[in-house]
């Protein structure tokens, strides 16, 4: 049967935002669909190119109906009208959050002589270069930089991430950050003393013309949602600002 999409009245509809479906966005679909009433009609607006191949093979699969897609502004939307089996898109849904819940990163490491490792996870590798160093260009970030750059990206893009599930037009993230050792010399193995972080300053600017409180409100719950962010300032003074330009 075709279903003519400009005619579709949707029963609930949500923004998955830059989510592709391996990365929370089928958790947020399945939620939703329990909102939804049996036979009526989810829509899904994602800016997630590859929801366009793995949304219908997982309709078939989860018992619902994929209707089909329309472009939207700056964002596609995906229409599914959900199947009869409700007692097993609840249990889906547990299995699928407890499964999340016992979620583990794994990875490893290999010296390979000379001020220099290789770290593998999943399907790529990177390399982590010598404990420290005071020249402005070298082959290999070292371990703190990683450390560091690991704050600094995940708030980038799980800010972006978040103002786009709310539609809001925020433009030219960006985020300085500079940290400091307690005793980088201890670090070095060059004197004694604590090797431990001191301090983090760390600084986003954005751009937008949207109602900045709404846009301050998202960056506070991107921040608390941030595994890394949470953790180091449990131990180390971290100081955050969000700067709207």
């Amino acid at each position: 049967m075709t279903v003519n999409l400009n005619e579709v009245i949707p029963d609930m509809v949500f923004d998955g935002g830059d989510l592709d479906c391996g990365s929370g966005l089928i958790l947020l679909i399945r939620e939703h669909m329990l909102k939804t009433p049996v036979d009526g009609i989810l829509e899904m607006r994602s800016r997630e190119p590859t929801v366009a191949d793995d949304l219908p093979p997982w309709c078939r699969m989860s018992g619902h109906e994929y209707l089909g897609q329309e472009a939207g502004e700056g964002f596609t939307r995906y229409f599914v009208k959900r199947g009869t089996q409700e007692k097993k898109e609840e249990q889906s849904l547990k299995e699928d959050l407890d499964k999340a819940k016992k979620y583990e990163w794994r990875l490893r490491a290999r010296s390979q002589g000379h001020l220099r490792s290789t770290v593998y996870s999943r399907n790529f590798s990177f390399e982590v270069g010598q404990p420290a160093s005071f020249e402005e260009k070298d082959k290999n970030p070292c371990a703190v930089e990683y450390l560091f750059g690991s704050l600094a990206g995940s708030l980038t893009t799980a800010f972006a991430t978040e103002c786009a599930k709310e539609n809001l037009d925020v433009d030219d993230i960006e985020i300085s950050l500079s940290g400091a050792l307690h005793n980088i010399l201890a670090h070095m193995g060059l004197e004694e003393g604590d090797p431990s972080i001191s301090e983090i300053e760390l600084k986003c600017f954005a751009s937008t013309f949207d109602d900045e409180d709404k846009v301050r409100e998202v960056w506070e719950r991107t921040v608390s949602r941030s595994p890394v962010a949470v953790t180091l300032a449990k131990a180390v003074d971290l100081k955050i600002k969000l700067a709207l330009v």
